[in-house]
């Protein structure tokens, strides 16, 4: 028996089979694009890395990036040491206004003049808070809460916790800041005190003051769970601009956020407990306590404080436990990391590979009244 077969036919079959394939699979897709959308918005194509800035990574702009390459750290418990008492405290006024949720506070913010003061009930204030107005020498404008009034950002990818835009002469007192990228940044504020505050759950630095910023006081605060976006980036105490930022901080100029004072602060930070920046002077790190048991989000986060700025005065400071130094100088800009003075300072390296006080550039004053346990006070052995 012949069997005839029809190629043509056959051929036939085959196409309309294919044809009919591709229409179910254009309708059970939704038409080939909610993939590539949905694994976009899904954070599975790498976003484009923001610029940071060396040893420590100042972002230079607003901040608002999603973090580039590189990791966060995982929160870790709250600090238990107890802040050190100390002299120049502020006490907050009787106040001229009192605020219980986020929109009453932004108002409040908004309208600010000099002289008021500003109470903060208990309660979490969502959001991400500005203050743009300016205070004076005798009429600082005051802001205060207690540690159950949080200011909660929202997220720890985003944004600023309390921003010092262009405001002189503030208070901010005895609150909480969690939850966003940075918790208090000062852009061009003088004559500022921070005092008192807890700031967590961040996802860089904790308080950073900058662009011009001067005569400030970061006093007496509680820091810890930095890095949370980016480790490397987690510095408990920011001052000033890494020179890769000078450009879109400070206008291409060295930024001189000078004679700023950072005072009887507890810290636990990602990166440096206090990172101090190139071109800033004539500042004092006194009578701070460092724990350094989450230290090391780079291979230049290996100090509780970097100074690579002029005429500091670092005194009467203690630390625990560090990668490599308890202080470390550095020359970042030709003639700076230099001048500074180190006095009175306790330094336990736990296991620390380095030195107490690593000078790496010269010209800086280390008293032999620093002591350190675990390690050499310098590499040379060599102390004034």
């Amino acid at each position: 028996m012949t069997i005839k077969i029809d190629v043509k036919f056959i051929i036939g079959l085959l196409v309309g089979a294919l044809v009919a394939a591709g229409v179910v699979l254009i309708f059970t897709t939704g038409g080939g694009d909610g993939d590539s959308k949905k694994t976009s918005s899904d954070g599975k194509i790498s976003p484009v890395p923001q610029g940071g800035g060396d040893q420590g990574g100042d972002q230079g702009d607003s901040g608002d990036g999603d973090g580039g390459s590189g990791g966060g750290a995982q929160a870790g418990a709250p600090l238990t040491l107890p802040v050190p008492d100390g002299a120049g405290k502020v006490d907050c006024p009787k106040p001229t206004k009192t605020v219980g949720d986020a929109n009453s506070l932004q108002q409040a913010l908004k309208g600010a003049q000099a002289g008021d003061v500003i109470k903060m009930n208990p309660g979490k204030y969502g959001g991400k808070f500005v203050a743009t107005a300016s205070g004076t020498q005798q009429q600082p404008i005051f802001l205060c809460g207690e540690q159950g009034s949080i200011i909660d950002g929202g997220g720890v990818k985003k944004g600023y916790g309390f921003h010092l835009d262009k405001a002189n002469y503030w208070r901010l007192v005895g609150f909480t800041i969690q939850n966003s990228q940075k918790g208090v940044v000062g852009d061009t504020t003088n004559g500022s005190i921070i005092q008192g505050l807890t700031v967590h759950d961040i996802g860089d630095e904790a308080i950073h003051v900058r662009a011009f910023s001067t005569g400030n006081t970061i006093q007496y605060n509680k820091i810890f769970n930095t890095g949370l976006r980016r480790e490397k980036f987690g510095e408990g105490v920011y001052l000033g601009t890494a020179q890769s930022n000078f450009k879109s901080v400070s206008g291409g100029k060295i930024d001189n956020s000078d004679n700023n004072v950072v005072r009887g602060n507890v810290i636990r930070a990602t990166a440096e407990a206090i990172d101090i920046k190139e071109g800033t002077k004539g500042g004092k790190i006194l009578n701070n306590v460092f724990d350094g048991s989450k230290t090391g989000g780079d291979k230049h986060n290996d100090s509780w404080v970097d100074v690579k700025g002029n005429g500091y005065l670092i005194e009467g400071n203690k630390g625990t436990g560090t990668p490599a130094d308890g202080f470390q100088v550095h020359q970042i800009i030709k003639g700076w990391g230099t001048g500074n003075t180190f006095r009175n300072n306790t330094i336990n390296l736990g296991g620390g590979k380095g030195v107490g006080i690593n000078d790496t550039v010269g010209g800086n004053t280390i008293a032999c009244n620093n002591k350190v346990d675990g390690g050499q006070l310098t590499k040379k052995g060599k102390c004034s």
